[in-house]
């Protein structure tokens, strides 16, 4: 199914205040299993620079701006800068951070097969992005040189051991926008190498009780979502109903260790 009039739907209804806008982040910070390993990465990025001021981070990939205004106001000293390839996305995130009083992030129209900053970043987030671009190994190459030496890239993308909702060889992608199912862990550490990328660590996330949580808190919404935005009007009760279950299953997900999952997280330093 097309995921991304759904995310535009979602977006509109959300963008009417400040305030409506504050609660979309939070509930995609509560509900997203994703986020929450994110988070858990960049909290102990920050912990470890956290008497560094000044340094500068490249969201790849920024939609909502959801990580960006996580970071920005984790860290005021630090200057965000998000990428996106939709301007009506870079123009909403620009008024919303600005009305809210952020100065911190700004969000810029750009391709990241072509975007390349040099010796620029401290640090590069792509969250939910790879999957949709062909040309991989360029925007890796392009996130080496965007960094500095010493910085970071911090990837989340779907495995290829049930990403994408693809867990046999009949299965179609959930997301009909993503070019590939999902990353094994030798592929996306051999690209990264190739892109001259040396200290590499990935590892799974979204093992079994991510999945659970992913299906009951993402993928059946979703799916319903798809089928009639009238469901909107029952998503809450649904969400009293299942979120407690899905809490501690994604606390458990990050907490785990997986021998397998469908989600990738990917930590590359620049030499």
């Amino acid at each position: 199914m097309q995921y991304d009039p759904i995310k535009a739907s979602l977006g509109r209804f959300f963008n009417r205040s400040i305030f409506f806008r504050k609660v979309f982040y939070k509930l995609l910070d509560l509900l997203l299993l994703r986020a929450w390993h994110v988070h858990s990465e960049l909290r102990q990025f920050f912990s470890k620079h956290a008497k560094t001021s000044g340094f500068k981070i490249l969201d790849a990939g920024s939609g909502f701006g959801q990580y960006s205004w996580y970071m920005a106001r984790k860290k005021p000293t630090f200057e965000i800068t998000g990428i996106e390839l939709k301007d009506e996305q870079v123009d909403d995130c620009n008024n919303f951070f600005k009305r809210a009083g952020v100065h911190n992030a700004v969000f810029k129209l750009a391709d990241l097969t072509q975007y390349k900053k040099p010796e620029t970043y401290n640090l590069i987030l792509s969250v939910d992005v790879m999957e949709h671009i062909e040309e991989d190994v360029q925007v890796f190459k392009n996130f080496h040189d965007s960094l500095k030496s010493g910085g970071v890239l911090l990837i989340s993308t779907p495995s290829d051991k049930g990403g994408s909702g693809v867990e046999h060889d009949h299965d179609e992608s959930f997301i009909e926008e993503h070019v590939r199912d999902g990353y094994s862990i030798p592929e996306i550490m051999d690209k990264l190498r190739e892109a001259g990328f040396e200290k590499i660590n990935a590892r799974y996330t979204y093992g079994k009780p991510g999945k659970i949580s992913w299906r009951l808190s993402m993928k059946y919404p979703i799916l319903m979502l798809g089928k009639s935005k009238l469901f909107f009007i029952i998503l809450p009760l649904y969400y009293l109903i299942v979120y407690p279950f899905c809490f501690v299953l994604n606390y458990m997900d990050v907490i785990g260790a997986h021998k397998a999952g469908t989600g990738l997280l990917v930590k590359a330093e620049k030499n």
